[in-house]
């Protein structure tokens, strides 16, 4: 794997100053190769991991398994293009296994998400079952962890 995406994809927020000091290349070839990432879609955008427990009023995530059929001459394409258009929807994967698609949805309320997925989901042509998994708690996202041992009332043992 590209130590410099490894390094992008871990904090993005890292100058091209510091990735070229942990690298050891010259800055001006990072910032090339990082143009270049971008340029040739590698890169799709950068994002700051939040802890949306700790967020008043950030609302509820579900993930929502979906059993497809899938359509002639499209497979799955048409109808995961469709599912991600809506605004709920933030994630959206081809999976293999008991399942077709996962999805991660948001919502205000567990009452949002249950009308979406009834309204637009279950409804859609092409989905034979749902299976809603509502988030309670977050350890890690994206490689960080969202646990802080200062807080959480117990002692950690090292």
């Amino acid at each position: 794997m590209d130590r410099l995406l490894q390094l992008l994809s871990e904090n993005s927020s890292l100058s091209t100053e510091q990735l070229s000091m942990m690298l050891g290349e010259p800055e001006d070839y990072i910032a090339a190769q990082i143009k270049e990432y971008e340029n040739s879609g590698i890169i799709r955008g950068y994002q700051a991991v939040v802890d949306w427990d700790e967020v008043p009023d950030s609302g509820v995530m579900a993930m929502i398994e979906l059993k497809v059929a899938p359509q002639q001459q499209k497979g799955f394409d048409d109808i995961a293009e469709r599912i991600l258009a809506y605004e709920e929807v933030e994630t959206v994967y081809l999976m293999a296994g008991a399942y077709d698609l996962l999805l991660t949805v948001k919502g205000k309320t567990i009452q949002d998400v249950s009308a979406f997925v009834a309204k637009h989901l279950a409804a859609m042509d092409g989905i034979l079952s749902t299976a809603t998994h509502f988030m309670l708690k977050r350890y890690k996202e994206n490689g960080v962890s969202l646990i802080d041992s200062k807080n959480d009332g117990r002692e950690m043992i090292v």
